[in-house]
């Protein structure tokens, strides 16, 4: 008689095989998208100064730190796979921590998962032609689907498909990816520096702050006090969103080898590294390029016009290769981690069921393949250009919350163990959330389109969550 084979369960852990290196990857990969190639020219016609412009960066990087800082902290506390779901769950209670969650699976994960897709696509299309966004792929009715979001498309289901082999391949190519993309920014850094123009750079600085508006036929606005300070919070949108997603390698805490201790140094090196490379590419800006076409770039590429000065005919399908570079390493560390924060809520509770689960590769699936669906939606929609608007608001008030759960938890949890401490507590901490609120608010005056949209999404995940809780209730009493 022939043994039936054992049913082989699923796996229920996940497998730690990320080390500080990886994690850092994963930091800075998640962090350098497009952003970095575009926002400058918005971020100078809100401004129209050198000393402004660099100021802004420095601003957001600032903010940046001090929170990766802080997060190491309640990392060392917390090294669980979800990241900062977890840390406001522990901090306040699990409806603050499902808003975020919804949050971040509506528009923030999966928005900026598109945007980037798009991004690549479009700037393929400098070396691609036919991948243009001007060219229709499929028309039904008003309904049309550009070849950039076909491309988008393959490309999100490509890294998703990867990602759901297990997390050493998706670590392999987020490694490879981000070391590329590292040495590319470097170069052009070092070779803007010896392409600096004497008297663009002198010019760029003569009057280096005066805040004012630069628009783009040429024409220039003074600012009153108050209107200085809504301009540098509306420059900031671009700025905290092309610095956004340093927090993704909490999500992974559960594969991390020694998260205690990886996670804070990954949160720190990462944002460190991504904050230099900021303000030194805007320094290469400025030292090429004159400020007015630094505001009236091409579709707001300045890194193309800033490349094309530095590198001669070959400066567009230079930038295009390390946009596409660039893109590529951002998504895939934003596929590979944002699954990790449906799957902690789904062992909440607070989720799809199965979304809790994992393959025989021992990573979140489905959770993966959801996300991957949401996000293609929002590439056919056309409309996460709009969502991204609101991301800005959301994504700072949830990092206010979060960092000042470490003020709450030192007095909830006196005695818990923590291998790291927020750098500068109590008054660091406490400055980000002075300047996270101070951002906001002015958010809220001078760009209502944005905010409102943004708290309207958060709000709309209150009944959401009381009726998965309710579901939970019946299926626990089903089961009993």
């Amino acid at each position: 008689m022939i043994p039936m084979e054992k049913e082989i369960a699923p796996p229920q852990e996940l497998k730690r095989e990320l080390g500080l290196l990886d994690g850092t990857m994963l930091v800075v990969g998640s962090m350098i998208g497009s952003g970095i190639f575009i926002v400058s020219a918005d971020i100078t016609r809100n401004v129209g100064s050198a000393g402004w412009l660099i100021a802004v960066w420095l601003i957001t990087g600032f903010m940046t730190l001090t929170a990766a800082v802080s997060y190491g902290e309640l990392s060392g506390m917390f090294p669980k796979a979800g990241g900062q779901y977890v840390y406001l769950k522990e901090s306040y209670n699990k409806l603050i921590a499902f808003l975020y969650g919804w949050s971040f699976f509506a528009v923030i994960q999966t928005g900026t998962i598109a945007a980037v897709g798009v991004a690549f696509s479009k700037f393929a299309a400098y070396i691609f032609p036919q991948l243009s966004e001007e060219l229709v792929l499929l028309s039904i009715g008003s309904f049309k689907i550009s070849h950039a979001q076909g491309v988008s498309i393959i490309v999100i289901v490509l890294l998703t498909f990867i990602n759901t082999r297990g997390v050493k391949t998706g670590k392999l190519i987020q490694n490879t990816f981000t070391l590329t993309k590292l040495l590319s920014l470097f170069g052009l850094i070092v070779f803007g520096f010896i392409a600096l123009k004497g008297d663009v750079w002198h010019a760029n600085w003569s009057n280096a702050w005066h805040i004012h508006n630069l628009n783009k036929d040429g024409s220039v606005m003074d600012l009153t006090i108050i209107a200085a300070l809504g301009a540098i919070a509306a420059s900031m949108v671009g700025s905290i969103f092309s610095s956004d997603a340093w927090n993704n390698v909490t999500f992974i805490a559960g594969e991390m080898v020694n998260p205690k201790r990886n996670i804070g140094l990954s949160l720190f090196f990462g944002t460190l590294i991504v904050t230099l490379i900021y303000v030194l590419a805007n320094v290469v800006y400025l030292g090429v390029l004159p400020l007015h076409e630094i505001a009236t770039a091409d579709r707001d590429r300045v890194a193309v016009a800033a490349s094309q000065v530095i590198f001669g005919q070959n400066g567009t399908v230079i930038i295009a290769l390390m946009i596409m570079v660039s893109t590529i390493g951002c998504n895939n560390g934003l596929i590979m981690s944002g699954a990790r924060v449906y799957y902690t809520m789904a062992k909440d509770g607070l989720f799809f069921k199965r979304t809790g689960t994992l393959n025989k590769f021992q990573v979140p699936g489905f959770a993966l393949w959801i996300q991957c669906l949401v996000a293609c939606i929002l590439s056919l929609s056309g409309k996460y250009g709009d969502l991204l608007d609101m991301i800005s608001l959301v994504a700072v008030i949830f990092y206010m919350l979060t960092i000042g759960g470490i003020f709450i938890l030192r007095v909830k949890m006196p005695q818990a163990e923590r291998p790291y401490r927020a750098f500068g507590y109590p008054i660091l901490p406490a400055i980000y959330i002075l300047m996270g609120l101070a951002f906001c608010i002015i958010l809220l005056i001078y760009k209502p389109e944005y905010s409102r949209g943004g708290l309207y999404i958060v709000l709309a995940g209150i009944p959401i969550y009381y009726l998965a809780k309710r579901n939970t209730k019946d299926e626990e009493i089903t089961t009993t």
